[in-house]
């Protein structure tokens, strides 16, 4: 009995004789007019977030939600793995998120989080917070934008971290579901949310008022300035990015600068230092 061998490339021929192209026409149509409307309808810095050097906004849990929303899907999770070991502190999840319409399956998508990644294994903390003896020569170190050294150690209270763990792979399934139903994967990602809004939130909640004038711009005509010494050649260009710089970190220290013109007139200028002393702010932090 003769065997027929039928070539991939004659596979492929025959499903595309099989396809009707105009109904193809009309999917694509509805898919870009779909992507347009959650371009319009979806907000920066609360639906999705962007930063420099990646081409592509990422995703964050409120624009998913507004997304399933808006097709009328609904989530459901399954653990597919879980490691719970509170003796040696070790906790990892891997969830799979399944969306629903009218109790029809349409899609899926799988996301993790373990203890061992380095924001649930390590905690940034200052040198007063550090035990008594603790030689910091030892330790990663690193200096924010205003000017604050924290020290990289271990997490010694991991186990109050499980929920959350959990919690971030059940995101990340959400996530990569919503991304794959509406096929926006060309449009947003989901890789760096994390570290985004981590670095944002550490940002916001370190200002000080005294340390936010020595912010180094690197930007247009105001470039290698401080805001300080912006604010006192074009207070009203520091008036613009409290209100409009897409960074939260950015608006909040412009709008301290604001807050301490009358308070503190003369520190609106800082004492001349070196260029090595006075920290940066790169290009991604701001609204260009």
């Amino acid at each position: 009995m003769e065997t027929t061998l039928v070539r991939p490339q004659n596979k492929v021929i025959s499903l595309l004789d099989s396809l009707e192209i105009g109904e193809i026409r009309n999917t694509l149509g509805k898919i870009a007019q779909f992507q347009s409307i959650i371009q319009k309808t979806l907000k920066r810095g609360h639906d999705y977030g962007e930063i420099g050097g990646v081409t592509k906004p990422t995703l964050l849990k409120p624009g998913a939600e507004k997304i399933l929303m808006l097709m009328g899907l609904t989530s459901e999770y399954d653990i597919i793995e879980k490691i719970e070991d509170y003796d040696k502190g070790v906790f990892a999840y891997t969830i799979k998120c399944i969306l629903r319409k009218n109790g029809q399956k349409i899609t899926e998508g799988v996301g993790s989080c373990n203890s061992k990644e380095d924001k649930y294994r390590w905690r940034w903390v200052k040198e007063e917070e550090l035990s008594i003896g603790l030689d910091t020569s030892t330790l990663k170190a690193k200096t924010n934008n205003y000017g604050i050294t924290k020290y990289k150690i271990e997490n010694d209270d991991i186990c109050s971290q499980a929920n959350t763990i959990l919690k971030m792979a059940k995101k990340r399934a959400q996530i990569d579901a919503t991304l794959t139903v509406a096929s926006l994967s060309e449009i947003f990602t989901q890789d760096i949310e994390d570290m985004t809004q981590l670095q944002e939130r550490e940002n916001i909640e370190n200002m000080k008022a005294d340390e936010v004038v020595n912010i180094q711009v690197k930007f247009g005509k105001h470039k290698g300035k401080t805001l300080g010494h912006i604010m006192s050649e074009a207070p009203d260009y520091i008036e613009w990015l409290a209100k409009n710089a897409k960074d939260a970190s950015m608006r909040k220290a412009c709008s301290m600068v604001l807050s301490s013109k009358n308070s503190k007139p003369d520190n609106n200028v800082p004492n001349e230092a070196s260029k090595d002393d006075i920290p940066t702010v790169n290009d991604s932090d701001l609204p260009f």
